[in-house]
């Protein structure tokens, strides 16, 4: 595989994000940060009320890049067969034998269309695929091929009709990105597009080699040791029982975040500083990166949750008590 620089690099994700941005209006911290996830090898969850163009934005990325893209949308009703695949049995010359016919998992950009409006039995379904890349179906496991990334959408748990995906697929996810409402400006420009005669596509910008080669230089930046010690810090403090945990988390926080949020937190902070045109890790990369990485793996105890605590808030404090 053919190495790439800094500046293919760079060209490369401007050329993604420039096609994006053909189709959807505004939200370029939101497609940086499913642009960084993607590069980074992990996977993105969007939460948003419904019409913000979640769905459009990841079916936007599915043009963009030249991989094979399914869509799953998740109903109460849905079984995990249904996301997997199943065995089926098939007859042919006289033999009648049991076949495996996979499910729209297996792909390399899979849409999670509403994931917290199936059931956890449902939900867990993906576990196994975006922890290892592969699935277990009648004690026979298939390898998914790369790059594979599930890009899920959800609505936020106050509306009726929704399941709390558990901690441990929460963790699973490399980015939980926030879609918000658009200015007044944006809500213009998004009327003019989708109310006119012709409806805006994305061109291909890459390729899934190109994303594995990305990903590979990715993971060769380099971070100095004062940096990774500055994220252990980070991780151990959104502990409360860690002495330099600051006053909102031992207040707020139940449990902390895990070992694979200091992962998301440098590997994100690696893609950030190549998108910026350098070759290591600077302190304000991982900034860029640390509500996205963690605001997902911050569980808040009984008075946070009563009190409407944000993690986001949390987090504020973290990196204003904990200065770089």
């Amino acid at each position: 595989m053919t190495e790439l620089s800094i500046e293919q690099f760079r060209e490369t994700a401007t050329r993604i994000e420039a096609e994006v941005g053909r189709v959807i209006v505004g939200q370029s911290g939101v497609v940086r940060h499913v642009l960084v996830s993607i590069l980074a090898g992990g996977h993105v969850l969007l939460e948003g009320v419904p019409g913000l163009g979640k769905t459009m934005l990841i079916r936007t990325l599915g043009q963009a890049l030249d991989l094979k893209f399914s869509r799953i949308q998740f109903t109460p009703d849905l079984m995990p067969a249904d996301i997997l695949g199943t065995e089926i049995l098939s007859d042919e010359n006289g033999r009648r034998e049991f076949r495996f016919r996979p499910g729209p998992i297996f792909a390399n950009l899979v849409l999670a269309d509403e994931i917290n409006r199936a059931t956890p039995k449902t939900q867990s379904a993906l576990l196994e695929a975006m922890q290892e890349g592969s699935v277990t179906v009648a004690q026979k496991t298939y390898r998914l091929e790369e790059p594979f990334f599930v890009l899920a959408t959800q609505n936020p748990l106050e509306m009726e009709g929704t399941y709390p995906l558990p901690e441990a697929q929460l963790d699973r996810f490399f980015f939980k990105v926030n879609v918000n409402l658009p200015d007044v400006s944006e809500m213009v420009e998004i009327l003019e597009r989708t109310t006119g005669k012709e409806t805006a596509l994305a061109g291909r910008a890459a390729s899934g080699k190109d994303i594995v080669a990305m990903r590979i230089l990715a993971r060769t930046v380099p971070a100095a040791s004062h940096v990774k010690e500055y994220i252990a810090r980070l991780m151990l403090a959104t502990h409360p029982k860690d002495p330099n945990a600051p006053p909102l988390v031992k207040q707020y926080v139940r449990y902390g975040v895990s070992p694979r949020g200091g992962q998301a937190l440098l590997l994100g902070a690696k893609v950030t500083a190549l998108l910026e045109g350098r070759y290591n890790v600077a302190f304000e990369d991982v900034h860029a990166v640390a509500r996205a990485a963690l605001r997902h793996r911050l569980l808040l105890n009984f008075d946070g949750l009563a009190e409407g605590v944000k993690p986001d808030e949390v987090i504020g404090e973290l990196l204003q008590a904990m200065p770089a």
